[in-house]
């Protein structure tokens, strides 16, 4: 199996325009040809992961921080990122990051904290803008449901947890075909008139061409006729941050401690505990302080994420507890995630987790 193989599926479950701005998800190192010998997963991709990958023949490293983030002007091994690349180089590793694509989708990082905390009722804390399309075609009644089928089979249809959706209106169609035409239905020079569905659907931007191909291959039209339109409609399937509400309230000192314990914290960072009860729980994980102000509006109790400065504390303001857990514990059981839907697709395949530790932060007792 080739190593785009594998990228090709990651990209289907979170894809790469799904990434923030400032990110670098994607191939980092290597060649989308290479016949992949093993997978391993982890959070971070530091020489040691990349000695680890030699060590056990595994020359793909899926991880979800990049190593690059931004463009290297020399690579002469003065400091950790340029050392990784260079022995993923000479030792013919490929790199692949699965970052903010990964934390943008409800089934990704967010998502598996979320289920670590047994929340329920999950949905995006802030959806993203701009993401998706409405696709209009129309069909010859007789072949409206092949063509329904071909746009659901590629992706399009789906609005939150509900798939195959679409919207069919009956019309006319008219058409006159030219010469050096194989209409479907009609005579060559002759206006047709042809009962038609109008089908509307809506799909993320990402799968456009994947859509528009399927629908082309199963229209019966020589030339299909269709619309898409941008929408300016929140996707819920994607964004930042993920919140839910725990089956029964606990108190704050409580869910802390649960936090600890999940979490395997030594530390938890928070705001001062008030008598209110924790129900509904907002969680980000990494560096999640550009949240803060949506976990408040959403009435969450407790918004779990790390990184978080000083003065942002405050930014709280009684309203809500907030918790910062650690950057790497936030995100620790993310190799475990990437794991599990790899070998969901490819059972029968070497996918490793990681044995090294890559946390560089270290706790003084």
């Amino acid at each position: 199996m080739k190593i785009a193989e594998i990228i090709s599926f990651l990209e289907s479950k979170a894809h790469p325009s799904l990434q923030e701005s400032y990110d670098n998800a994607g191939l980092i190192t290597g060649d989308p040809d290479w016949e992949c010998t093993g997978i391993i997963c982890s959070l971070d991709a530091i020489e040691d992961v990349v000695k680890e990958a030699v060590e056990k023949k595994c020359n793909l490293i899926v991880s979800h921080h990049p190593i690059i983030f931004g463009g290297l002007k020399k690579i002469n091994g003065k400091n950790y990122v340029e050392k990784t690349v260079i022995r993923a180089i000479k030792n013919d590793i490929a790199i692949y990051a699965i970052h903010t694509n990964l934390d943008n989708v409800i089934d990704g990082v967010n998502g598996r904290m979320a289920q670590l905390l047994g929340l329920q009722n999950i949905s995006i804390l802030s959806p993203k803008q701009n993401t998706l399309k409405k696709l209009f075609t129309f069909v010859p009644v007789d072949k409206a449901e092949q063509v329904r089928n071909a746009i659901f089979s590629a992706g399009g249809g789906n609005i939150g947890n509900y798939s195959e959706c679409s919207f069919n209106a009956e019309g006319q169609g008219t058409f006159k075909a030219g010469r050096e035409t194989d209409p479907y239905v009609g005579d060559i020079g002759k206006l047709h008139t042809e009962n038609e569905l109008k089908i509307e659907v809506i799909l993320p931007s990402y799968l456009e061409s994947r859509i528009v191909g399927a629908l082309k291959a199963a229209h019966p039209y020589e030339e299909v006729a269709f619309d898409l339109v941008d929408l300016s409609n929140m996707n819920l399937s994607t964004g930042s941050g993920v919140i839910g509400e725990l089956a029964v309230p606990v108190e704050g000192k409580n869910f802390l401690a649960r936090l600890k314990d999940i979490f395997r914290l030594e530390v938890v960072r928070h705001t001062s505990l008030s008598e209110k009860p924790v129900k509904k729980v907002a969680v980000c994980g990494g560096a999640g302080s550009f949240l803060i102000s949506k976990a408040l509006a959403s009435g969450a109790d407790a918004y779990v994420t790390a990184d978080i400065k000083y003065h942002e504390f405050f930014d709280a303001n009684g309203g809500m507890l907030i918790a910062d857990i650690g950057h790497y514990e936030s995100e620790q059981f993310t190799i475990s995630l990437l794991q599990e839907i790899l070998v969901q697709k490819f059972p029968t395949f070497a996918v490793l987790k990681t044995e090294v530790e890559t946390n560089p932060v270290r706790y003084f007792k």
